[in-house]
């Protein structure tokens, strides 16, 4: 039997105690930068060899690699454990040679993938949900019903997330017994509670940290977080709080599962495009608008960088088919090129003050995104007025925003599009 020795002092001392926890939700949240994913990756990996086996998921299968997996990965190594396991990249799993016992990973965009995940041996006794806040409530219900089964271990389901928003469903559902400092802090014999730090009774268990609580970090990133002026920023990736509106640009939206409140089938489907490269992304919105109700539903993204044209073109082709997509118009090459590519690519009229006619007419209607559509999401949340006057929003991480500016640039002038010819198009 092999032995892995465990070098304490390379673990942040505040997740030291939950190594061992046994409660069936746990909760670790906060600020960026923090640790949380290390730690769990740590964990994953010792609770595997001790014999669990454990499922780690995100909404999105195609972001695992550059998180979770890469994480597990890094966590075998600083505990010098990669020879105890087989790891297979193609079917995302890496099985402990000795027993068997196994760490999984999905996305829960493959939902009968999911229905169908079962280890090689023994029962599934652990969930991990990175980036929750992505997730919706009914991915947490159908993940729950997966740990069933005999086993020797208490079964578990741990998320791991930055506090988006009051609103999220996260916090309406375990946040109930939460003090903040200066809070009352509730009754009850099982109930332990340091406000704003962390919380437990016997059903779950929530822990706070910071990047204050990561001793690993270099003093340039410590330097950035400290230095943060974006307010909704500052706040939830900082201070590891939940995000409130304060002079937010939009008021006027909500996250839903479009599965339960899908748009009207006459609702007419846009697309819009934000070009991007290396620090900014290529941003695709697909949305859908209902005119007699004035709502917009944000059904699709796709928030992607580094990619060249005839890569664009490709997700182009696979996320909007035939349909035309309204592009930023600061770039005339790049559009003509995705013409040529096969993209019915019509750039955006702008023209003076588009982006706050734009804002101005957004505003007028409500607009329900997709809780798949986690970038949107992130965006509406953080999007705010720069302080002063004329009102002008912050610059910066509103890609996505702008890209539903364009897609809805026709209705904002009430003129119909203007249908181009094939030859117009490239075609």
């Amino acid at each position: 039997m092999a032995t892995i020795e465990i070098d304490l002092n390379g673990i942040n001392a505040v997740y030291r105690p939950y190594l061992r926890d046994s409660h069936r939700y746990q909760l670790f949240f906060g600020g960026s930068s923090s640790g949380k994913s290390s730690f769990l990756a740590t964990r994953a990996v010792l609770d595997a060899l001790s014999g669990r086996n454990l499922l780690i998921v995100r909404k999105v299968q195609r972001t695992l690699h550059a998180s979770c997996w890469n994480e597990v990965l890094k966590a075998m190594r600083r505990l010098r454990a990669q020879g105890l396991f087989k790891v297979s990249r193609s079917d995302l799993t890496m099985t402990v040679r000795r027993t068997g016992a196994q760490i999984m990973f999905a996305g829960l965009d493959d939902a009968e993938k999911i229905k169908s995940i079962t280890p090689l041996n023994g029962a599934l006794t652990d969930v991990w949900i990175e980036e929750a806040t992505e997730c919706e409530f009914e991915d947490l219900k159908q993940l729950d019903k997966r740990l069933r089964g005999p086993s020797r271990f208490e079964k578990r389901v741990t998320l791991s997330f930055n506090p988006t928003w009051r609103e999220h469903w996260i916090c309406q559902e375990f946040f109930d017994g939460w003090a903040e400092p200066g809070e009352r802090v509730p009754d009850g014999a099982d109930v332990v509670c340091v406000p704003g730090r962390s919380y437990s009774d016997p059903r779950v268990t929530i822990l706070r940290t910071t990047y204050r609580d990561n001793a690993f970090l270099t003093e340039d990133d410590r330097r950035a977080l400290e230095e943060e002026t974006s307010d909704y920023y500052r706040t939830v990736y900082t201070l590891g709080q939940w995000g409130t509106h304060g002079d937010a640009v939009f008021t006027n939206w909500r996250a839903v599962s479009l599965r339960e409140t899908p748009p009207p089938e006459d609702a007419e489907e846009f697309y819009g495009l934000d070009f991007g490269f290396a620090r900014d992304p290529c941003a695709c919105v697909r949305c859908r608008l209902d005119r007699t109700d004035r709502r917009i539903y944000v059904t699709g993204e796709f928030y992607e960088t580094g990619l060249v044209i005839w890569q664009l073109a490709e997700r182009l082709k696979a996320f909007a088919g035939r349909a035309a997509v309204t592009c930023d118009s600061a770039d005339p090459r790049c559009i003509a090129e995705l013409r040529a590519l096969g993209i019915r690519a019509v750039p955006a009229r702008k023209g003076p003050d588009s982006v706050l006619h734009g804002i101005q007419w957004l505003q007028g209607y409500q607009i329900l995104v997709d809780t798949a559509c986690a970038d949107m999401i992130r965006e509406l949340s953080a999007y705010a007025w720069k302080e002063g006057s004329p009102p002008q929003p912050r610059p910066g991480d509103d890609h996505l925003i702008d890209a539903l500016r364009y897609a809805l640039e026709s209705e904002q002038t009430c003129r119909p599009a203007r249908l181009r010819r094939k030859r117009e198009v490239g075609l």
